[in-house]
């Protein structure tokens, strides 16, 4: 704790984060998510700039009626180094998370999805890339040809609290070579917690893998979606499950670290030393918080001479 209180302390150069969100006004209400970007930015040797940007600000009807806005925010998520899209309900600026997804995919632009974020994601690929142009979420319309994100089969409408999909559980890894696998440390499966009641449309899955998308992590029973990948894009990553909830300050969540690390240009490097500061490497996401500080210091080791020997 003295180590990470000193490096808190010594931390000079930044990291810019745009979080694309419903809830902005009340900033309160990503405070997991904020801190996760913290714990991750602060082991990755970064202090951790964070701007709040609301989606609905990044769909073509604010520019009509609100011009200033919808060019301030897309001013401040084209200039941010990497971009967060975190969860949420309802159909309020969806489809300004969409277009937040859609250009960082056609720009390279590192950028993590967490739960509706991950459906943002589907959906905006389905569109764009499947050429699906009606392709939504049934929360959003429950009309549409092309539900790409549906509810799932135990969800019954107007209970709404005793059908969602919550707490810890197994997510399994596919074979194969995938970031987030490695930044996990190369597990069978990690637990990690839930709070969704909508998933992907496993009919569409395979169309959307053979066009270059990857779903790399599934639940127990190999139906539902868990992590998602493009392995085109330098770090287009998205989990249906929560990691911010399980991050800690000697145990920063690996998806949040591989976002901050691949908007420094740092996360092949990292991964080509064998991910030292992640602690949460099996199933029951333990590690010993002595191993973890020691890679944090052998990882900004690495930095600090690259820096000087580029």
């Amino acid at each position: 704790w003295r180590d990470l209180a000193h490096r808190v302390d010594t931390i000079h150069n930044t990291v810019d984060i745009a979080l694309v969100g419903k809830y902005t006004k009340l900033e309160d209400a990503y405070a997991s998510v904020s801190k996760a970007l913290q714990h991750a930015a602060i082991a990755s040797g970064y202090k951790l700039n964070l701007k709040f940007i609301d989606a609905s600000h990044l769909e073509k009807q604010t520019e009509s009626d609100e011009p200033a806005k919808y060019h301030d925010a897309w001013k401040e998520l084209v200039s941010s180094e990497g971009v967060i899209v975190p969860g949420g309900f309802g159909s309020r600026g969806i489809e300004g998370k969409i277009n937040a997804c859609e250009w960082c995919r056609k720009k390279d632009k590192p950028i993590l999805g967490i739960c509706l974020g991950l459906q943002a994601m589907v959906i905006e690929f389905a569109r764009n890339v499947l050429n699906l142009k009606d392709a939504n979420s049934t929360e959003v319309d429950p009309n549409t040809k092309n539900p790409l994100v549906i509810d799932m089969p135990e969800h019954h409408p107007g209970d709404m609290g005793g059908t969602m999909r919550l707490g810890k559980r197994t997510t399994l890894f596919k074979e194969g070579e995938s970031i987030i696998k490695k930044l996990y440390r190369n597990p069978k499966s990690v637990s990690e917690r839930h709070r969704h009641r909508y998933e992907v449309n496993p009919a569409y899955v395979k169309d959307l893998e053979d066009n270059g998308l990857k779903f790399v992590g599934y639940d127990a029973d190999k139906e539902r979606m868990e992590i998602m990948e493009y392995p085109k894009h330098p770090y287009y990553v998205a989990t249906q499950f929560h990691p911010e909830y399980l991050s800690r300050p000697l145990k920063p969540s690996p998806p949040f670290l591989g976002l901050v690390l691949a908007a420094k240009n740092r996360l092949t490097h990292y991964m080509d030393l064998g991910c030292p500061l992640t602690g949460r490497s099996s199933d029951e996401s333990s590690g010993d918080e002595c191993e973890i500080q020691k890679g944090m210091k052998i990882y900004n080791g690495h930095m600090e001479e690259s820096e000087k020997n580029p």
